[in-house]
């Protein structure tokens, strides 16, 4: 595995074991000041990261302090597997760091084909990864393209993705719940990802029968502040016709619903999602035309959303991308949102975007890898560095799935730094 750029110094080491545990932002971290579960803990914890994070404001961090890393997780080739596509990223509740993909066995490209869903886990914020763990094996049809979620409360991981029997893909997959078609399968575990349920159809809950194909996300849901859990999909009909939706769970994944379709006249696909200072929801999409990132809104939890637009910001080459919430101001000076994509007409030149306006400009961009890349999923880890898996490569976008792990000071050259808005409590 290569790791490159890692400086970590004696100050900063101080800072990462001071906040390890801490759930310092129900946006990043999953914690809601409404949650119940952990309640006791969360005062004193965060009281710690105000004290720690407030001597911190008054000394930024020098270049030299920076953290940036970057670690080779999954290599096409490795362990019997032809490619590695579609990371999805999650910090489990102990702090565990979850890297999903698809494993292409055999050969390269899309269902139909033998896809797996697999897993490895680490336990020190990404600088080794264990043991290549499968999550779904459909034998020769597909598992693919997943999307996670974790229940802060009850400490649940949800991985949803799409099944695709023997011979089908989304080309010839036919209207229907059951049969030649494409449904919509998920594992969980409840030990933090060191073991996973058998996979649970949940097609029945989620999908019309109209609906020909679609996958979850890919890349992760969210949970609101008032515990709903959201998943962004989109469904297919006919030959060309997708639809950006969203489903939920109330129940904390007990039961499922189709929750609002954004209206982009079929031209919207892939999809992320974050919940904004105020409740609404934010979702950007992949356009099936042009090179700009849609966006709506939605001020209802996700049953409904507003017109949808284009973000003359952030360019893409129609491929999937990651945003994540990552601070707000109930515990943070500052509103910050995390967002990743190969910022090109072209798949290369992966980036890392933030924005102070809840989506509106995106003031810092860093550039990961300048080279090919594609898919990637965001994640704060439990000491509020970032982490980001996405595909990259030298030749082509899928020769690897690499892990880059960075703090904020890294991403904004120094110009910025995590400063709590005030003593919670208080």
């Amino acid at each position: 595995m290569k790791k490159k750029s890692l400086v970590v110094h004696g100050a900063r080491r101080l800072k990462l074991a001071a906040l390890k545990e801490s759930p310092l932002s129900h946006r990043a971290v999953g914690f809601s000041p409404r949650t119940k579960t952990k309640a006791r803990r969360i005062p004193r914890l965060a009281m710690i990261a105000f004290l720690v994070l407030a001597a911190r404001a008054s000394a930024p961090l020098t270049a030299q302090d920076q953290l940036f890393e970057q670690t080779d997780v999954f290599v096409a080739g490795e362990d019997g597997v032809t490619e590695y596509r579609i990371p999805v990223l999650v910090t489990a509740n102990d702090g565990s760091l979850l890297a999903i993909c698809d494993a292409r066995v055999n050969r390269t490209g899309d269902a139909p084909n033998n896809i797996d869903i697999v897993m490895k886990r680490s336990m020190d914020g990404g600088r080794s990864w264990g043991a290549l763990k499968v999550l779904a094996d459909v034998g020769e049809g597909a598992a693919a393209d997943s999307c996670a979620v974790v229940d802060r409360h009850t400490g649940t991981i949800w991985v949803f993705f799409g099944y695709y029997p023997v011979g089908i893909g989304s080309r010839n997959a036919r209207p229907g719940l059951y049969g030649p078609t494409v449904m919509l399968w998920s594992v969980k575990s409840e030990d933090n990802g060191q073991t996973w349920s058998k996979p649970i159809d949940v097609t029945a809950m989620v999908k019309k029968p109209e609906w020909r194909a679609g996958s979850p996300g890919p890349g992760v849901g969210i949970q609101t502040r008032s515990g709903r859990l959201i998943i962004p999909r989109y469904y297919l009909v006919g030959l060309d016709y997708y639809g950006s939706h969203v489903m939920y769970s109330d129940d904390h994944g007990e039961t499922w619903k189709i929750g609002g379709e954004v209206q982009a006249e079929g031209k919207t696909n892939e999809s992320q999602l974050v919940e904004l200072a105020d409740g609404s929801l934010l979702i950007n999409m992949r356009g099936q035309f042009e090179n700009h990132r849609k966006t709506a809104r939605s001020i209802d939890g996700g049953m409904s959303w507003r017109e949808v637009s284009a973000d003359p910001t952030l360019i893409e080459p129609r491929c999937q991308a990651s945003l994540l919430g990552f601070t707000d101001r109930l515990l943070y000076a500052k509103d910050r949102i995390l967002f990743s994509n190969p910022a090109d007409r072209e798949r290369r030149n992966m980036t890392v975007r933030l924005s102070y306006d809840e989506g509106k400009s995106w003031p810092v961009a860093k550039q990961l890898h300048g080279g090919p890349s594609a898919y990637s999923c965001l994640t704060v880890l439990s000491d509020m560095t970032i982490g980001c898996l996405y595909e990259r490569g030298d030749e082509t976008p899928y020769e690897k799935i690499t892990f880059a792990h960075f703090d904020i000071e890294w991403l904004t050259n120094g110009e910025d730094s995590l400063s709590p808005n005030s003593p919670p409590g208080r």
